[in-house]
């Protein structure tokens, strides 16, 4: 009942109903995603478990354990819900329980934003029977904080807190029930550089639900070492461990450069020293040309079992072929070993593996639907309500998208918004959770003029492709028009007949390649278009801080 409660709270409790007067509206009967990954076709060793543990775009992962219960959140950035949470028993098997910004009250993206800008790392903590998630709205309202009786929600409209300059802030409660705030922020005075960050420590009085003014001071400044010029010290964690307060950070940027490190002092007041054995996680020390790279790893949150064993989830990428990735950056797990009183996630100029040692908790694989490996996902919209794994860029106060459970299909409204447009268009999507993927939708065809519905993969508005079908006075067609750098351009097109009634559009991403199909009646899938470029929808062609979304789309032209 909570899961279709909230669902329903995400589509605003609209099903296909009183439709008189309306935009007009494009039905799915269906949609089903494939995931075909060589290195998930490996089979998974007897008490291993998978890298990563949640596959595609979940970036900058924060997790916090409340009993023998472990809860997990990542970046959202203009998506929405945003801030997904996860719930697992094991720290390997995830489930979606809820996302803690479901409300227009709570997160306003407006018509504009990049898809890469919004909300940016957040950090999860339980204090006092209650759970908080802290992070940045940069565009908008700033840092805040949200807070939960249940990790499922709901969660509470936002506190904000005006006096944090910076992003990805973490939220600390010591053992004498004293509150604090770190957070990346800039350094004193200018910047010597371009990355020159710091890091920032406040005391924050949760009665009040405010930082206690005047107690903001830098506590790292640059990163490790200032002479050699660090760049993106950012996403601080803090923990007390036996007499040490520990501060984790990511330095180096999330690219290939990226790194976790780690400074200690023995008490809050300082000084905070780093490691001599930084980073404490790191690829960027190995071959660029190894097989079956991971890379990019750091941004790292650390969490111990009840037996006292610690383990630290981190982002990390998959690249193909030329270090191109369309997936975004992941959720990895390993395990934390401590040396000399330092904790180390991973030695140096080891690679981070596909499969390793599961922690020694209760095995959770049964009946949770899996985020990584590969595995099929389809929906036949035959619930009232969205499943989570559907998101919509930015936030918008119409209601476009109508399941109708009865008929197994889902109603979108043609809007005259494109995915060119910053606004937000009638696209349901899902994450890109592989290097090699097919998906697959059943639609109605668009008969009426002005009208075109069809599948789309999508990295940003400037980037993206869409398989599509429309109808003028005169016939119908497929077609496949590409945008890159907001331009854009039809790649094929073909005929079909106007009296078909539904067809089957689909593609299929294999390294750097793409496939584009249809299918009428019950033919065979035509192929419309091959060795259509991926990178297009790569980060590295892209930009940005997200993953390719791949879903179901609707406009009027």
């Amino acid at each position: 009942m909570k899961r279709a409660a909230l669902g329903a709270l995400l589509i605003c409790g609209h099903v296909l109903a009183g439709h008189a007067g309306g935009p007009p509206r494009v039905g799915f009967d269906w949609f089903d995603y494939r995931g075909q990954d060589p290195e998930f076709a490996a089979p998974l060793r007897p008490g291993h478990y998978r890298n990563p543990v949640l596959a595609g775009f979940h970036p900058d992962p924060s997790v916090v354990r409340v009993g023998e219960d472990y809860y997990l959140v990542n970046s959202s950035f203009a998506w929405f819900p945003g801030l997904p949470v996860y719930h697992s028993r094991d720290l390997v098997h995830w489930q979606q329980i809820g996302s803690a910004l479901d409300r227009r009250s709570q997160l306003r993206v407006e018509n504009g934003q990049g898809i890469s800008r919004a909300i940016f790392a957040p950090t999860i903590r339980f204090h006092d029977g209650r759970y908080y998630i802290i992070t940045t709205d940069v565009d908008g309202i700033g840092s805040f904080y949200v807070t939960a009786q249940y990790p499922a929600g709901p969660w509470s409209d936002p506190v904000i807190l005006p006096e944090i300059d910076g992003i990805d802030p973490d939220l600390f409660f010591d053992a004498d029930g004293r509150a604090y705030i770190v957070h990346n922020g800039p350094p004193p005075g200018s910047p010597l550089y371009e990355g020159h960050r710091a890091i920032w420590l406040w005391e924050f009085d949760l009665a009040k639900r405010r930082v206690v003014a005047g107690s903001g001071r830098v506590i790292v400044n640059g990163g490790t070492d200032l002479g050699r010029q660090p760049v993106w010290i950012e996403g601080p964690h803090l923990y007390r461990v036996g007499d040490w307060y520990y501060l984790l950070c990511a330095e180096g940027g999330t690219e290939e450069g990226h790194s976790e490190v780690a400074f200690r002092a023995p008490s809050l007041a300082g000084p905070f020293v780093p490691d001599p054995g930084n980073p404490i996680l790191t690829q960027r020390d190995l071959d660029p040309a190894r097989p079956d790279p991971i890379t990019s790893t750091g941004h790292a949150d650390l969490v111990q079992t009840p037996a006292g064993n610690w383990w630290a989830v981190f982002l990390g990428v998959r690249p193909y072929a030329g270090g191109y990735h369309n997936t975004g950056r992941e959720t990895f797990l390993l395990p934390v070993t401590w040396r000399d009183g330092w904790p180390v996630i991973l030695a140096a100029h080891t690679a981070v593996p596909w499969q390793a040692i599961k922690p020694d908790l209760p095995d959770a694989s049964e009946a949770i639907p899996p985020q990584t490996g590969n595995f099929e996902w389809r929906d036949g919209f035959d619930r009232t309500y969205l499943d989570r794994e559907w998101l919509v860029a930015r936030t918008s106060p119409l209601h476009w998208y109508h399941p109708d459970a009865a008929a197994g299909v889902v109603y979108l409204d043609a809007l005259p918004v494109t995915l060119r447009d910053r606004g937000q268009p009638a696209f349901l999507a899902r994450r890109v959770q592989h290097r090699d993927f097919t998906a697959t939708t059943r639609l109605e065809l668009p008969a009426a003029q002005g009208l075109a519905a069809g599948l789309a993969a999508f990295q940003s508005s400037d980037f993206h492709y869409f398989l599509g079908a429309r109808c003028s006075a005169q016939s119908c067609q497929v077609f496949l028009e590409s945008v890159a750098k907001g331009v854009p351009e039809i790649r094929a097109s073909a005929g079909i007949a106007r009296d078909v009634g539904h067809l089957e559009l689909g593609m299929a991403q294999h390294g750097d390649s793409l496939t584009f199909t249809y299918a009428t009646g019950k033919d065979e899938p035509v192929t419309l278009a091959s060795g259509v470029d991926a990178r297009l929808l790569s980060t590295q062609v892209a930009g940005g801080f997200v993953g390719a979304m791949v879903g179901i789309h609707a406009r009027r032209e």
